[in-house]
């Protein structure tokens, strides 16, 4: 044990080891997230309660069983320091780790117990070729993991890229979205409660048209459930 220790304290000068959140080194080489980092995330518990403000959000949009976020959002924050990391810094791991995290919560609550099958939102196939992943399969096969539920990321496809939707109404959100996903393999969904995941929502329009999608299927249910909701 003391050689192992020593070589790593050795790796760790040339090939440091720092948490995503606070850029901190002490930190286990297993983790990508001190222990202090976690303490601070912001959860929101929205998995407990109906009507919640990420339910909201696609009420009179599409038919959502249920719906929730692991965390709330704000510019300058932990969570976009970590999503930042997750999305553009290539931290893979930070995916496997939230996502896991998000599914000791979806364990804690009942409103998420029947779910049958995982499935992430999609990128554009060149923007993953791009990135190298998609970071919403990470995130998904963190928390299927954890729920002891299958991932199936061949279902849905997305046909094209969109350009950001911020400055966007409804409408033109909406009218940005059309189009843009397409069921590869309905069967693979039919009859099954899906729970779509994503990293995070902000405008919903994104979610919104993937889920019509999905809700072409027969007899499919949707649930929706993100790592951060914008506050």
């Amino acid at each position: 044990m003391q050689v192992r220790s020593i070589i790593q304290d050795f790796a760790h000068l040339f090939f440091p080891h720092v948490c995503a959140g606070c850029g901190t080194d002490a930190i286990s080489l297993h983790t990508p997230v001190c222990a202090r980092c976690i303490h601070r995330l912001p959860l929101t518990n929205f998995h407990f309660y109906a009507n919640n403000p990420v339910e909201k959000y696609f009420w009179g949009r599409i038919p959502v069983c249920s719906a929730t976020a692991l965390c709330h959002f704000t510019g300058g924050s932990l969570v976009q320091q970590l999503l930042h990391q997750l999305k553009y810094k290539g931290n893979k791991d930070l995916g496997h780790l939230l996502g896991r995290m998000m599914g000791i919560t979806l364990n804690e609550s009942q409103r998420f117990s029947d779910i049958d099958v995982l499935v992430p939102l999609p990128l554009f196939a060149a923007r993953q070729r791009k990135r190298g992943y998609n970071q919403s399969a990470l995130i998904c096969n963190g928390t299927g993991a954890v729920m002891n539920l299958p991932v199936n990321a061949d279902a849905v496809l997305r046909l094209s890229a969109t350009e950001t939707q911020t400055r966007k109404n409804r409408v033109d959100r909406w009218k940005n979205m059309e189009g843009k996903f397409e069921v590869a393999n309905p069967a693979a969904l039919a009859g099954r409660h899906v729970l779509l995941i994503d990293d995070v929502i902000t405008t919903g329009a994104t979610l919104e048209a993937c889920g019509q999608e999905i809700l072409q299927i027969p007899g499919v249910k949707l649930s929706i459930a993100t790592l951060a909701y914008t506050v």
